[in-house]
């Protein structure tokens, strides 16, 4: 009885062998499977593996084969089967052309790939003819040599790592170790070079994060060389795998790490440039455009290091866009007010310190945030404008003013002779062609009215400062001279009033004022006018 157990036993176990072992190249899965299965240390049939050529035979079709499998194995690339398709007529849509194809790592490696050719699946024509720059690319030139070179007992195992791959991890640090202290000066002295032609200059805040810089710098130039050699030591694809998984991470989190410093260093020199400039809204962007390009940078990391863990980068950005999108429909007017603030930088209608008009409110700019901007009256109380609001409003900035209007009106006496507003009118001319803080080529003064009490003189003029308190001292002194220049002429301004003529009774003559008419009087008073 046990030697008929026995028998049907070992007839089950060499007919599941048998299974095992048998070639199927029916769709994209029992292709990669047959390939891999059959290269394996304790299924090693490489003729077998082979059959997943095409156009190749015999030993020529095993060679590639077997770089396939080498060149998978030197990246760490290891196939997930879970994800590979098994409908034998799979396609790849690219455009509008279907393509019965499927690409094993798109993303790091999308030259090996297999197609249907026929009824069955094969290793495309294309991967075939590029093994050979592809095992050279991942192999270096000396690792046939190194592996002649190796003694026997070099071969040994502690924890499946072999004594020679031991030795040579231990060389790559070494090796790190040294070029880590000669790329650190190199690095610097090329940052500074290149800052220096950007810029011409330099201060104490770009040194110090090119210092910072630097050392990132030469990481990433240390973790590409380390990628550049590890495969020579055939390592295991389980333990590449992982390897080349932890230089991935520390590769992003060092770009990340460098792009963070790269935006110090430009927001440094935006910085200098926008204290060197006299529109104190670049100043203002300086923290907004930093904040901004330290979460682009860190976002985009972070989209990173998760493609890294097997998710798809379309996934994580249909995930990032649906995300964004219940985002800006659950906080619309906070959608609207940062579009409203790029608005406001972008076309800059008025700068900090600038006094405006915008609807009701009227004061000077302060401040202009993400949300909001910041208006100071002229009683000292703030208004807070959402952007959004203040870009579409119709803003009426004073700052920008070339030059300060003032226009009032001059009343004379209704008694004052001609000859004297004559006279006055000229002399007010003179007076505003003299004044410092006035336009000499374009002011207005004429007798251009008969008011209610007084005669009109329209003074018209045009103040070069555009400073709001500058103007109310000019305005001071162009009044002072012309109220001594009346006095000097002898001529009187009206107020309002109502004057009663007494001309018919016995002994009562009318009211008339003195007024001194000779025109050396008038041409001596105009002649003195002198402002300084």
């Amino acid at each position: 009885m046990k030697k008929i157990v026995l028998f049907f036993l070992l007839i089950s176990t060499v007919l599941s062998a048998q299974k095992k072992v048998e070639v199927d190249l029916s769709n994209p899965n029992a292709t990669i499977y047959t390939h891999l299965y059959f290269l394996q240390p304790d299924s090693y049939y490489p003729e077998k593996a082979a059959t997943t050529i095409y156009g190749f035979e015999g030993e020529e079709a095993q060679e590639i084969a077997i770089k396939l499998k080498k060149i998978l194995d030197g990246k760490g690339l290891k196939i997930d089967f879970n994800k590979v398709p098994i409908n034998s007529s799979y396609s790849d849509t690219i455009g509008q052309n279907v393509v019965h194809k499927y690409v094993l790592f798109p993303h790091q490696i999308p030259e090996i790939y297999v197609e249907k050719i026929g009824d069955n699946w094969y290793y495309s024509r294309e991967t075939t003819s590029k093994v050979q720059d592809l095992y050279r690319s991942v192999y270096p030139w000396y690792t046939e040599k190194l592996q002649q070179m190796i003694p026997s007992f070099g071969h040994k195992k502690i924890l499946y790592i072999e004594l020679w791959q031991l030795l040579g991890m231990l060389v790559i640090i070494g090796v790190c170790t040294l070029m880590f202290y000669v790329l650190k000066k190199i690095v610097y002295y090329l940052l500074r070079k290149i800052q220096f032609f950007i810029i011409h200059r330099s201060n104490d805040n770009i040194n110090s994060a090119l210092r910072k810089l630097t050392r990132p710098v030469v990481f990433l130039l240390l973790l590409w060389f380390v990628q550049i050699v590890l495969p020579s030591l055939l390592l295991q694809i389980d333990l590449n795998t992982i390897l080349f998984l932890g230089l991935h991470i520390m590769s992003t989190v060092f770009w990340i790490y460098v792009f963070l410093k790269l935006v110090q260093v430009v927001m440094s020199i935006y910085a200098e440039y926008a204290e060197s400039t006299h529109n104190k809204l670049d100043d203002q962007l300086v923290p907004i455009l930093n904040n901004f390009l330290r979460g682009l940078v860190l976002f985009l990391g972070l989209l990173k290091l998760l493609t890294l863990f097997g998710v798809e980068p379309v996934t994580v950005l249909a995930g990032a866009s649906i995300g964004g999108l219940a985002v800006a429909l659950a906080s619309q007017d906070t959608v609207k007010n940062l579009i409203g603030t790029v608005m406001i930088f972008i076309d800059k209608p008025f700068h900090i310190g600038d006094w405006i008009e915008a609807g009701e409110v009227v004061g000077t700019v302060e401040t202009v945030g993400f949300r909001s901007t910041t208006v100071r009256a002229a009683d000292t109380s703030v208004y807070q404008i959402p952007n959004s609001a203040l870009s579409e409003m119709v803003v009426n900035n004073k700052g920008l003013r070339a030059f300060r209007r003032y226009t009032t009106n001059l009343g004379l006496r209704y008694d004052t002779p001609p000859e004297l507003i004559e006279a006055f009118v000229e002399g007010v001319r003179k007076i505003v062609a003299l004044h410092p803080s006035t336009r000499d080529d374009a002011y207005n003064v004429e007798f251009v009215s008969f008011g209610d009490s007084a005669l009109l003189i329209l003074l018209n003029v045009y103040f070069v400062e555009a400073d709001w308190s500058t103007e109310q001292a000019s305005k001071h002194s162009l009044h002072i001279a012309i109220l001594k220049f009346a006095k000097e002429l002898g001529v009187d301004f009206a107020f309002p009033s109502t004057t009663v003529m007494i001309e018919q009774f016995p002994e009562r003559t009318a009211f008339d004022a003195k007024y001194n008419t000779s025109q050396e009087h008038i041409k001596k008073t105009i002649d003195n006018i002198n402002l300084k």
